[in-house]
């Protein structure tokens, strides 16, 4: 039975957080280990004179995913943390002047694109639309809601409706499709930038990824004390259920006996565990990062090429000049300009730079408010003191040609680069992303949640089925789903015990009622 089960959770990230909620609720002993003293992994925060500040994911989109997993524990995503939908769901501001906000609505969208770019390029970017649409709700069951890619029903997807095969365009990037379905420059560089939200270049995705676009068209969401409110909620609702976190604890290594996992060890000494889930990156395990007997966990094609980093400010200010929306892309002045450095390991000089302005909405437009600022990087950096300066002045001088201006620079300690993240994300290289989405079959080689070290499994970014916050989360439902399968099929073995104290009873257990639900 889960409820006898020991399981180790390494990393409070979103993943580890998700699965952790969601093994406590079925009653497993859980405790979470996390090198960093708070949850949220790279949903993290920096201090400000404004309050915390949001440095990592922004963009809160697939609300269902997260509904979903409440619901799962018994618990009102709503009701606990109140996310506010955007209409706006991101202003795009160009060089030459133009401005183009996308909201909720495809009909208001064609309205606006029509008065900015044309009634054709309009019409087209209803095609690309519905197109998008289409990719996504194909495969959205068989790709992302699955453990494991499910081929075979991809395949019977796209032979049951032959015009997929069309959408796909294979043969395409998502560059080259960008360019047969807009005639506007600005229009191929918009929505390119979504091959970003997964740290790949549109010049080398594939077009498939196109379907990106849709999953922000059905809906962005906020939520009023930043993203992190998300990572500290969950974490207090897998506490009500008897969790346990040990934070600014790094695990040195998985113990195996037998060729099986038998625990954890730190500077405190091994933590006895019958399951072990792993949240981070899972390059991290090839390299060693704890211990030689999880290196074979995963493969190197499961984590090579690297994706992309980032330079990340998160700052308070107040700003004038230019009308900001929740969420703002300031355009590079060539389009794909920086791909080119990027795919050379060096910083772009001529990038595009995203700009959320957390308070938006909530405080004068001039008054001091909560900025958080991302411009691709590569993923590997060179030492960060040497190219801090120059990174915040050319961001800033950038900011300054589209006629946005803050009262004060911030100082270097509010912005983090790409060799920083690889040391706060250790052998991650600094990759936000884990794999590089680049190639049609990118998607295909991302480690699953079921590794091949018994009693080891995996969760987050770095995993099936990719990077951002829902898909995190989903991993985190992939692991515990492969947990329970695996008890269920020791529980039907004519064995009768196993290593590591795994139980060989019924993997069905009655869930424990939330402590925070309890009069």
């Amino acid at each position: 039975m889960i409820s006898n089960q020991r399981i180790a959770v390494i990393g409070a990230g979103i993943g580890g957080l998700a699965a952790a909620l969601r093994l406590s609720h079925l009653g497993a002993q859980v405790d979470v280990f996390d090198i960093h003293d708070s949850p949220g992994g790279k949903m993290r925060t920096l201090p400000s004179s404004a309050g915390p500040v949001d440095a990592g994911p922004t963009v809160l989109t697939l609300i269902h995913v997260f509904e979903r997993l409440y619901a799962d524990v018994g618990e009102d995503f709503h009701q606990h943390l109140n996310p506010s939908p955007l209409h706006v769901l991101a202003r795009h501001f160009w060089e030459d002047g133009t401005v183009l906000d996308l909201t909720i609505d495809p009909r208001e969208n064609h309205d606006t694109i029509a008065q900015v770019f044309g009634a054709e390029e309009a019409n087209r970017f209803l095609k690309f639309d519905q197109r998008a649409k289409r990719l996504f709700d194909a495969f959205d069951l068989p790709m992302m809601q699955k453990a494991a890619p499910d081929t075979l029903g991809m395949v019977k997807t796209v032979a049951a409706k032959p015009g997929l095969a069309f959408d796909m365009a294979p043969h395409l990037s998502l560059a080259g499709l960008l360019k047969g379905s807009f005639k506007s420059p600005h229009l191929q560089q918009l929505f390119g930038r979504y091959a970003t939200y997964v740290g790949g270049s549109p010049l080398q995705s594939p077009a498939l990824l196109s379907l990106i676009w849709n999953a922000e068209a059905r809906g962005v969401w906020t939520l009023k004390d930043g993203m992190n409110a998300l990572a500290q909620n969950m974490m207090k609702l897998a506490q009500d259920r008897g969790a346990q976190f040990h934070f600014g604890t790094p695990v040195k290594r998985v113990v195996q006996q037998n060729g099986r996992v038998t625990g954890i060890e730190t500077a405190g000494g091994k933590t006895n565990a019958d399951l072990v889930v792993f949240n981070g990156d899972p390059r991290a395990l090839i390299e060693g990062a704890l211990g030689p007997s999880a290196q074979a966990a995963v493969t190197p094609d499961a984590v090579e090429p690297r994706s992309l980093s980032a330079y990340v400010h998160a700052f308070s200010a107040a700003p004038s000049g230019a009308e900001l929306s929740h969420h703002n892309v300031f355009f590079s002045s060539v389009t794909n300009a920086e791909f080119s450095p990027l795919a050379k390991g060096e910083r772009p000089t001529d990038a595009t730079l995203y700009l959320c302005a957390q308070d938006h909405g909530t405080v004068a437009a001039d008054a001091e408010q909560r900025f958080e600022i991302i411009m691709n990087g590569p993923p590997v950096g060179t030492d960060p003191g040497k190219e801090k300066d120059t990174c915040q002045t050319q961001i800033f001088d950038r900011f300054r040609t589209f006629g946005l201006f803050f009262d004060r620079r911030p100082g270097p300690d509010t912005l983090t680069t790409p060799a920083e993240f690889n040391r706060l994300f250790p052998q991650s290289l600094g990759s936000l992303y884990g794999r590089s989405p680049h190639g049609l079959t990118a998607g295909m080689k991302r480690p699953q949640a079921k590794t091949k070290v018994p009693g080891l499994y995996l969760c987050g970014g770095g995993a099936h089925p990719g990077a951002g916050i829902p898909m995190a989360t989903l991993s985190a439902k992939h692991a515990v789903d492969a947990i329970l399968n695996d008890l269920s099929s020791i529980s039907t073995s004519p064995q009768t015990a196993t290593h590591g104290g795994i139980s060989t009873g019924s993997a069905t257990a009655a869930p424990k009622p939330s402590l925070s639900s309890r009069s």
